[in-house]
């Protein structure tokens, strides 16, 4: 409770915590920090009574209305401690107040959705920021709330009518954010057998964004899917162009489409791809193309000639492997072959796939949207480190 106390203290002196920049020391008499029920209830953090604090706390608000932002700020920080159930306490008690501003209503309102939101109750909270935007109360915050719901329960076209209003008063366009919506409803109306639908929110997500990689990379798959393999190879070329970091996610479905359009310079294509865009995927499926083409001696020139320019455990991976199996006379070599190529595998296997741009946060699959930061389209394909020389 040490924490609360040196939290509250400064709190408790100055309104300024939320709304002012005023002297510290002429506000702390306004706010009663001496009167018998403040310094009771301090007694009661130290004494890790909480509940008795939050009733005392609450009577001092009837006796001095000064305090608000004391009670708003004491709500916040219990939510920051996990205490959720006391922030909805404090919160709800100023906003049945009948003596605040509409200013001071509208902080208490969304910090109450704040509380809602991490007891995960959405629906509370979603009637409040709706609320607040009804009022035009801090409506900003509130639209973003309002988003972080709706992509919590994967209502895009919510989510696209909440970004359209937050586009104009946002510093940077919500281009991306908006194509993605589109990209769900696309994927949602493919799982669904509705083919025409997810054309259309395909072409809106072009429209919004021209150089988004996902919308083409679905239009190449959805290509794919309907028999036209010429048109995704075109595609997914183009998401090529597009977007390099991509370029690992559309391979197979890439080399699939290639060979069922009756194309045969799969090798060179993604020989070109690879000079302009190297990738541990796309090094290790032309590597398989030329072993079926020309011979386990080229695809293995290929990997050593990569890793003496880039440090790739995944390529350091298959060449190990190769090099066991073909190393079957020589005991010895094999083993000590081995043993490299478990290590190998051992820190490959804790080795990130993907990470966040934004925030670091790192995978092992590819997600759009960033599972910690929120935000879409940061989540790229860790490039290998180039070794110089």
């Amino acid at each position: 409770m040490i924490e609360i106390l040196f939290l509250l203290l400064p709190v408790a002196a100055a309104s300024g915590w939320w709304l002012s920049r005023r002297d510290l020391r002429a506000k702390c008499d306004e706010v009663g920090a001496t009167h018998p029920d403040f310094l009771r209830g301090l007694n009661y953090l130290l004494e890790e009574q909480p509940d008795k604090a939050i009733d005392l706390f609450l009577k001092l608000a009837e006796v001095n209305g000064e305090t608000v932002e004391t009670h708003l700020a004491l709500g916040s920080l219990f939510r920051r401690r996990g205490e959720v159930d006391r922030a909805i306490r404090i919160h709800q008690n100023l906003v049945a107040r009948n003596n605040l501003s509409a200013e001071r209503r509208g902080y208490a309102l969304f910090e109450l959705g704040q509380d809602y939101m991490c007891a995960g109750l959405l629906d509370r909270a979603e009637v409040l920021f709706q609320e607040l935007v009804e009022l035009d109360l801090h409506r900003k915050r509130a639209l973003h709330a309002l988003r972080d719901i709706y992509q919590r329960e994967r209502d895009w076209v919510k989510c696209l009518e909440v970004a359209e209003r937050l586009n104009p008063m946002t510093e940077q366009p919500m281009a991306v954010e908006i194509a993605h919506y589109h990209c769900e409803l696309a994927e949602d109306a493919r799982r669904k057998q509705d083919p025409e639908t997810a054309r259309r929110q395909l072409l809106l997500a072009q429209k919004v964004d021209p150089n988004g990689v996902r919308a083409a990379m679905l239009e190449g798959h959805a290509a794919l899917e309907d028999g036209d393999p010429q048109r995704a190879v075109t595609l997914f070329l183009r998401v090529a162009d597009r977007g390099s970091a991509y370029v690992a996610e559309i391979l197979p479905s890439l080399i699939d489409a290639l060979r069922r359009s009756g194309r045969d310079e799969v090798p060179e294509l993604l020989g070109d791809l690879a000079r302009r865009h190297p990738s541990s995927p796309l090094i290790l499926s032309l590597a398989e193309v030329l072993e079926q083409a020309r011979g386990a001696e080229t695809a293995l020139d290929l990997l050593t000639e990569y890793l003496s320019r880039h440090a790739d455990l995944a390529v350091l991976e298959r060449l190990l492997d190769r090099l066991v199996e073909g190393a079957e006379r020589d005991e010895k070599s094999r083993h000590r072959l081995r043993v490299a190529l478990d290590v190998t595998r051992h820190l490959l296997a804790r080795h990130p796939v993907y990470q966040c741009e934004q925030c670091g946060f790192q995978a092992r699959s590819l997600h759009w949207q960033c599972p910690s930061c929120k935000s879409w389209g940061t989540v790229l394909p860790v490039q290998p480190e180039s070794i110089l020389r």
